[in-house]
C-alpha cells in the first residue's frame, strides 16, 4: 500500500531537516525514511490517522504488529527512536504540541557485547601487510591508524592529508553530524604513517591531497578497506568473519579500559555524545576478565 500525500509530505519534511540542519549523511536520513514510511503505510491499511497526528494508540499496535512480523526488539527500539526525533521535529516547527510518546515503553532487550579481538590478534593483523608494495604500506598506515584512535571506518577513508598533524602526533577526524574531534595518534602509527607518506603514498598517484587513495587516487572506499581487512585477517589466521572496521573500533576501547582508561576519556576518542554508549565497554571487559579466570584459575 502507497503512502498519503500528506504523510509523504510530512517525511519529506522531516528528512529535509536531518540532512540541512542535523548534518546526518543520506543514508542514516534514507533510514528514518523508511521507518516512518512502514507506519504511515500501517495507518493508512487501517484508516488510522496521519502520520503526524498518530497518538498512543496507533504508535503501540504498530510497534504490536512489527513484534508480530517478526521483527526483533533491537529493530523495533529503532523504529520507536525515529519516530521520537520525527515527535521532536514536529514540536520544534509548530506543527504538533503534545508528545504522543511519553508514555510508549521501548522494547525490552538485551544489549550483546560487542565482538573484540585480542591484543595478540591486533598485532598478528598489523604484521600481516607487506611493507614493500605501496598498497601494502597504506594498508597497515590504515590499520595502524584505526586500532591507535578508534576513528569510524568512514571518517578514516575520508580524511586528508592536512587533517594529519605529525609533528604533535595528532589527528583532526570529522565523525557524525559533521562534528570534529582532535585525536592523539599513538608513537608506533605514526612512524607507519611517516613512511607511508613519504614513499608508499605518492606512488598510488593521490587526487589532490586524498590521505588514501584506492582506484584512480580518489579516497579508497569502506568496501574497499573491508575487503583488505579481511583479506589480511585470513592473512594473519583470523577467521574473516570476526573482523571488521568496527570489531577493530572496539577492541581499541575494550583495550583502553582494561589497560585503566576512564570512561570519559574513552567516550573523548571514540566521538559518542552520550558516555552511556560507552558504559559497554566496562561490561566487555568484565567478561574477558570472567573468561580469562574460568579457563586458568584451578578452581574456577
Amino acid at each position: 500500500m502507497s503512502v498519503r500525500c500528506e504523510d509523504a509530505e510530512a517525511i519529506a519534511r522531516f528528512v529535509a531537516y536531518l540532512l540541512s540542519v542535523r548534518g546526518l549523511s543520506q543514508r542514516t536520513a534514507d533510514a528514518y525514511r523508511r521507518d516512518l514510511q512502514d507506519l504511515a503505510r500501517h495507518l493508512h491499511c487501517r484508516r488510522g490517522p496521519k502520520i503526524d497526528d498518530a497518538d498512543q494508540n496507533a504508535v503501540e499496535g504498530w510497534l504490536r504488529a512489527s513484534r508480530a512480523a517478526g521483527l526483533s526488539s533491537a529493530t523495533r527500539s529503532r523504529r520507536l527512536s525515529t519516530l521520537r526525533a520525527f515527535v521532536r521535529f514536529l514540536r520544534e516547527e509548530g506543527s504538533r504540541g503534545d508528545d504522543p510518546l511519553e508514555r510508549v515503553a521501548a522494547p525490552k532487550q538485551r544489549r550483546p557485547l560487542p565482538r573484540v579481538l585480542s591484543e595478540q590478534q591486533i598485532e598478528a593483523l598489523l604484521d600481516s601487510p607487506d611493507r614493500r608494495t605501496a598498497r601494502g604500506q597504506r594498508d597497515l598506515a590504515m590499520l595502524e591508524l584505526l586500532y591507535a584512535t578508534g576513528m569510524r571506518v568512514s571518517e578514516l577513508v575520508s580524511l586528508r592529508l592536512g587533517q594529519l598533524d605529525l609533528r604533535r602526533g595528532l589527528v583532526r577526524v570529522v565523525g557524525k553530524g559533521q562534528r570534529e574531534r582532535v585525536t592523539p595518534v599513538g608513537r608506533r602509527a605514526l612512524e607507519v604513517l611517516r613512511e607511508y607518506i613519504e614513499s608508499g603514498r605518492q606512488r598510488l598517484r593521490p587526487a589532490g591531497d586524498v590521505l588514501f587513495p584506492g582506484t584512480r587516487g580518489r579516497p579508497l572506499t569502506r568496501q574497499g578497506f573491508w575487503s583488505n581487512l579481511r583479506r589480511l585477517a585470513r592473512s594473519a589466521g583470523i577467521p574473516a568473519d570476526r573482523v571488521s572496521p568496527h570489531v577493530v573500533r572496539h577492541s581499541f576501547a575494550t583495550h583502553l579500559v582494561e589497560h585503566g582508561a576512564d570512561l570519559r576519556t574513552v567516550q573523548t576518542l571514540l566521538g559518542h555524545r552520550d558516555v552511556s554508549t560507552t558504559e559497554i565497554y566496562t561490561h566487555v571487559a568484565r567478561e574477558r576478565l570472567r573468561q580469562l579466570y574460568d579457563r586458568h584459575h584451578p578452581r574456577a
